[in-house]
């Protein structure tokens, strides 16, 4: 059998319950630009490596199909969006726009490939709800179909920016950006190795004093203090998780801190959510800033308890669900924890077990 039939040479199609449909019509119109969202969805999906977000875009196809299916076959009770998809859909938009950075940019930069992707697409998602407003005109639609795409359209808005504020995010353990390196037991002496910066003044000062906290960290090391924690321990500490959580069957982002709650070092491993980059280092943050696991932070953040509200502050940085503690040497707090890819339970139990082995580590 032939894929072309030759009836389309006359300009026309059929639906379900309709022959000889102009090409121009409106219904037409709208099954050829869900087809081109679809598309661009795919183009999408390819380019990602988060396995929840792949599977939530599906579910979006799938939901797209089934409105070209209502359109074609409006008789057809079983090609209904269920209030329930637009639901989820607002939800996952929320809790996205709550991480990206505030107030959310109403631009892209253009730097960034698979954001201006998602951004195409959106633009398309939005072309594809001016064609159903169309069609329910002259021919009705369903209403839930008509929230559903007006709702996909603001997804892929927060999608784009937030994809690309995390691509603009440091990794210490990719960029190197000022992560210092002890090579003691190789070299006889402690040595530090910085990414190359401009030979001046400030520069100068900054690298001497990077120099001087990692001999000092050495030391305290070699007499058995450790007062916070290394980019080397750090390092062992996330191989030692990742493994942890494969046995467990969880995909994560581990992320680490200094005392201070700035990064140490993140680690994503394959298949973690997209958001959990961002949801890690905010649960390491918040453990190290109220010197507590944010599974304990949670409880007291409930109304009429001591925290209730903190999670208002701090610019968003505090989060109040498990998976963040504070990394203890001794009675020391060296660092702090965030782990985000399961439920609460889940992180605050893997991130238990980082502490318990830390001291095996340093």
């Amino acid at each position: 059998m032939s894929i072309y039939t030759k009836r389309g040479d006359r300009g026309i199609t059929d639906m379900a319950h309709t022959s000889n449909i102009s090409k121009s019509d409106d219904r037409i119109r709208l099954l050829g630009t869900i087809d081109e969202l679809n598309s661009h969805i795919d183009l999408v999906r390819s380019m990602l490596s988060q396995a929840e977000v792949i599977s939530l875009l599906e579910n979006i196809q799938n939901n797209l199909n089934l409105i070209a299916a209502g359109v074609s076959n409006p008789y057809d009770r079983n090609s209904r969006i269920s209030e329930k998809e637009t639901a989820f859909l607002e939800t996952e938009t929320d809790r996205m726009e709550a991480l990206c950075a505030q107030p959310v940019p109403e631009k892209l930069t253009g730097k960034n490939r698979l954001a201006a992707e998602i951004e195409i697409t959106r633009a398309v998602a939005r072309r594809a709800e001016r064609c159903l407003a169309q069609v329910s005109v002259k021919f009705g639609a369903d209403n839930e179909s008509k929230k559903f795409l007006n709702r996909l359209s603001d997804y892929l808005y927060i999608l784009a920016r937030y994809t690309e504020n995390e691509s603009g995010s440091v990794h210490a353990e990719q960029t190197g950006d000022r992560v210092q390196t002890l090579s003691a037991e190789n070299t006889g002496s402690e040595a530090v190795s910085t990414a190359e910066q401009p030979d001046n003044t400030a520069d100068a000062v900054q690298k001497a004093a990077d120099i001087n906290e990692a001999v000092i960290q050495e030391v305290l090391k070699r007499m058995g203090i450790q007062s916070r924690i290394t980019l080397n321990t750090a390092k062992k500490l996330i191989e030692k998780l990742e493994q942890e959580a494969l046995r467990r069957g969880q995909h994560a982002v581990i992320a680490v801190c200094n005392p201070e709650g700035n990064p140490v070092a993140v680690h994503v491993m394959d298949g973690a959510f997209i958001v959990s980059f961002d949801v890690a280092m905010k649960k390491a943050y918040t453990a190290v800033a109220v010197k507590m696991s944010t599974m304990e932070l949670s409880k007291l953040a409930q109304p009429g308890e001591t925290f209730y509200g903190v999670d208002k502050l701090d610019g968003g940085r505090i989060v109040i669900f498990g998976g963040g503690i504070p990394l203890k040497s001794g009675d020391t707090i060296i660092g702090g924890l965030g782990i985000s890819g399961g439920t609460g339970k889940e992180d605050h139990s893997l991130a238990e077990y980082g502490q318990a082995v830390l001291n095996e580590l340093m």
